[in-house]
């Protein structure tokens, strides 16, 4: 319970900071113990522009690890993203360490197009 709580407070102190426009929306992840999502947000109209999820996850087999799921969807993310004229985001980790899934949808999102 106590690393939920830092979680979410983290999260705070980071949303204090951060905020998505219509220039350079904000892109939120979520990580659960088995999937991984991920969304562009315009925090202006409060609107989801692009979102994806592990489990719409086009390609990859099932022995692929974690962290190859994740930079495969931060992949077909930026994709989603450039179709939608979308190419410079703020990251926001959600309170999570910038480490691990995290980092590694990041560094797709970056090679698919986008920049941070």
């Amino acid at each position: 319970m106590d690393k939920i709580k830092t979680r979410i407070r983290k999260k705070k102190s980071i949303r204090a900071k951060i905020f998505g426009t219509k220039m350079r929306p904000r892109l939120s992840v979520y990580r659960s113990n088995r999937y991984i999502y991920a969304q562009i947000i315009n925090d202006e109209q409060g609107a989801t522009l692009v979102a994806i999820s592990t489990k719409e996850k086009e390609e990859g087999s099932k022995k692929d690890t974690k962290l190859e799921v994740a930079e495969a969807v931060g992949q077909q993310l930026a994709k989603k993203a450039l179709k939608k004229k979308i190419k410079k985001i703020v990251f926001d980790r959600n309170g999570y360490k910038y480490h691990g899934r995290v980092k590694s949808l990041a560094e797709g999102a970056r090679k698919g197009g986008l920049e941070f």
